[in-house]
């Protein structure tokens, strides 16, 4: 009987430690697995090879991850009293959400009487200075980014304000001022007349709007800026922008590093795009789509291209 249990000992000895040298096997395997940087730059293998060594760690590691925490289930008549499983709040969530839209456009309005106040046209203000700076090029891009906010909120002393603002100034301030960044202007002050555009109904050929200019008229700021924004795309040799733009005379240059964030470069379609469907122009939405076809053709590590990209070949 003793001899049994000394056997039986060894035996699973011998079972933890097989099990414990499979475990370390495939730790070294994986620890050895390229970075996507190391693979793009030094060229390290072919992606299949990469995936071959890759896989092995990947199953380890799906061995020891843990399962994902659900939320909690609610019985039938605690979905019903939530307004979850009927879709309709009650009385009390309803309230709590009107509360709580009532404090963000009073926050909105704080925020907006403050920039008014002290830094009316700048970009942005400084709130301990209590100063106008700006920072993103001079084109106003707090008034061009809030316009459509208050369009939502229907603030219209503010849509008036802002709308009023744009129509007087914006023009001019794009044919007199200089460095600008592509992707800034593009989200901020390019989208947010796009915006404006759409939310007073230019593009159903309405005029929604109470207060404030014509639809027309954020339209034609619009594509004059974004033909500024252009000489982005055609002044590169590849299809990648250039980051930086001269508005006053329409030329453009590269970042120092001659590198291009690719969130910036390929996040650029949704406003081009939408300005070439609505101005009938195709130019605006073919420079941006020329980004993504040479996206494809880039060397990438599990489909996956850098986090920075090169504007040369």
């Amino acid at each position: 009987m003793k001899r049994e249990c000394v056997s039986c000992s060894t035996g699973k000895f011998l079972g933890l430690f097989m099990i414990f040298g499979l475990a370390c096997l495939m730790l070294t395997h994986a620890s050895k697995t390229p970075s996507v940087t190391d693979g793009l730059s030094k060229g390290l293998g072919t992606n299949e090879e990469q995936k071959v060594v890759t896989d092995v760690g990947v199953r380890f590691k799906k061995l020891l991850r843990r399962a994902p925490r659900l939320p909690p289930r609610l019985s039938r008549n605690e979905k019903v009293s939530s307004g979850i499983f009927t879709g309709k709040p009650n009385e009390h969530d309803e309230e709590k959400w009107k509360a709580r839209q009532r404090n963000v456009k009073e926050a909105f309005t704080h925020a907006w009487s403050g920039y008014k106040k002290f830094a009316m046209g700048y970009d942005e203000l400084l709130p301990l200075s209590m100063q106008g700076f700006d920072g993103l090029g001079g084109l106003g891009a707090t008034v061009v980014d809030s316009l459509d906010t208050a369009m939502i909120m229907g603030l219209e002393e503010v849509v008036s304000e802002a709308g009023s603002w744009i129509e007087s100034n914006l023009l001019e301030r794009i044919s007199q001022k200089g460095d600008v960044n592509l992707f800034e202007t593009t989200i901020r002050v390019l989208g947010g007349l796009l915006s404006a555009y759409h939310l007073s109904g230019g593009d159903q050929d309405m005029n929604l709007a109470k207060t404030g200019p014509k639809p027309t008229i954020y339209l034609e700021i619009a594509k004059n800026l974004a033909d500024r924004l252009l000489s982005a795309f055609t002044s590169s040799p590849t299809p990648i922008p250039y980051s930086d733009v001269l508005l006053k005379n329409s030329s453009a240059h590269p970042a120092s590093n001659l590198l291009s964030s690719t969130s910036e470069v390929s996040t650029l379609q949704l406003e081009f795009n939408y300005l070439s469907a609505i101005s009938g122009d195709p130019k605006y939405k073919t420079e941006g789509m020329k980004v993504f076809a040479h996206f494809k053709t880039l060397p990438k590590v599990e489909g996956l291209v850098p986090i920075y990209v090169r504007y040369v070949s």
